[in-house]
């Protein structure tokens, strides 16, 4: 285990659990607390050992967003001027480009509040699950901001557009039962049975197909972003990769001998 001041970080078996280690500020961010975050997403994403990586907080929070106790945004992107706040932020919000972008399947435990910059990072990752008594608040209107780290941009596409604008524009929690209802969690949990449940699910997926899970991640990236015409070149060319590989040819054999596969990474 690696321990800092502000995250825990473990590995085992092709899993990486990042814990939000903040407790008792509800796991808000600060610059330091960024920039540790920022450090370990990069290593992870190039880490050969990682195939799937579970984010979540330490004591009764996900993450709160910016400590606004340390001024406007939480004061993560430093002093003025303002082109340099702006280049800062941006440095930062590479988090949730990492989360998305990296590839390794990511996956948000949400043990508890997710409000702001935290429902960001919770909706840049692949998949979501919660404890029951987990709430959700974009929080950003209520802090007097127009919102940060691409949750703009995440929420539309995963609750649809205009649930998106109402969480944003209308700025009221919604609970774990809600949160499932819109599609924005693909489950919940009681609180114990939060974590065993999302290392059961990332244990599955760290041990499926090492080839083709990353791919069917940039797939599924690709669909936000490019027209249909592209999808299919992009999906071809990927397809017909991994049908020549060795895991393809292991994956058809395993299918008709009826057992699993025996994957080689090649």
């Amino acid at each position: 285990m690696a321990a800092t001041n502000c995250l825990l970080e473990t590995v085992a078996d092709g899993v990486a659990q990042l814990t939000l280690n903040r407790p008792e500020a509800m796991n808000t961010m600060t610059p330091e607390f960024l920039e540790q975050v920022l450090e370990t997403l990069e290593a992870v994403a190039v880490d050969p050992d990682v195939r799937v990586l579970i984010l979540t907080g330490a004591g009764r929070a996900f993450c709160a967003g910016g400590d606004l106790k340390r001024g406007p945004g939480g004061a993560v992107a430093g002093p003025p001027p303002l082109t340099a706040q702006t280049r800062r932020l941006r440095t930062f919000m590479r988090t949730s480009q990492l989360l998305r972008d990296m590839p390794k399947v990511t996956i948000a435990a949400i043990n508890g509040a997710c409000a702001g910059a935290g429902l960001s990072w919770a909706c840049a990752c692949d998949l979501r699950y919660a404890a029951r008594t987990a709430r959700f608040a974009t929080g950003f209107r209520n802090a007097g901001l127009p919102g940060d780290f691409g949750g703009t941009w995440l929420l539309p596409r995963i609750v649809g557009a205009g649930r998106a604008r109402e969480l944003y524009l209308r700025s009221q929690p919604i609970d774990a039962v809600r949160a499932l209802e819109i599609g924005l969690v693909s489950g919940i949990e009681d609180g114990e049975q939060l974590l065993p449940a999302v290392l059961a699910i990332a244990s599955d997926i760290a041990n499926a197909a090492p080839l083709a899970v990353p791919l069917i991640k940039r797939n599924l990236n690709d669909a936000d972003e490019i027209g249909f015409a592209e999808a299919l070149d992009r999906e071809a060319a990927r397809h017909s990769l991994l049908v020549a590989s060795d895991d393809g040819t292991e994956a058809a054999l395993a299918f008709t001998e009826k057992r699993q596969p025996n994957w080689s990474g090649k």
